[in-house]
């Protein structure tokens, strides 16, 4: 059984993985309602869905495929997923992570625009180079109305433990 097929990842460091990539997590963002960032269930991690925060803050709001480029869209993606990421640093330690088991990422559409699977692949993008075979995830990719805070994208992840 190959790891995509639900095999765990070999014992790695996911922290030291990402310092050979030049990149550093996040503060773990404050939520913005009454929910926690991550909860361990069993063998599982579900993070709440992460906005591109950086220092307390949105990096931009809109539309994407209106005010928002979907390449800048992208680049929301993956700091959601860092986010996520922190978040689930925070709870149980980045190293525990055997593999991703799944990204849902949600992304406030202008009308008429369709690419959400280009923009959530800023998030899936990141994951595979922080986690090789074992950052390969079933995935939605969802066009919404609007995203709270007027965030352009949100990002939620499922991660397997060792």
């Amino acid at each position: 059984m190959t790891q995509a097929q639900g095999a765990p990842a070999p014992a790695q460091s996911w922290t030291r993985r990402l310092a050979e990539l030049g990149i550093r997590l996040p503060p773990v963002a404050a939520p913005v309602a009454s929910y926690v960032p991550a909860v361990r269930s069993g063998q599982l991690v579900f993070t709440s869905g992460q906005l591109p925060f950086v220092e307390g803050g949105l990096r931009r709001t809109g539309k994407v495929g209106g005010s928002v480029d979907p390449e800048d869209a992208a680049a929301d993606a993956k700091l959601c997923a860092l986010n996520a990421l922190a978040a689930v640093h925070e709870l149980v330690g980045l190293d525990s992570v055997a593999r991703i088991v799944r990204v849902v990422g949600y992304v406030a559409s202008a009308e008429g625009f369709t690419g959400q699977p280009r923009v959530v692949n800023g998030a899936s993008e990141l994951l595979g180079k922080v986690f090789g075979e074992a950052g390969q995830h079933a995935r939605s990719a969802v066009g919404v109305a609007e995203l709270p805070l007027g965030a352009p994208v949100e990002v939620e992840l499922t991660v397997e433990l060792r």
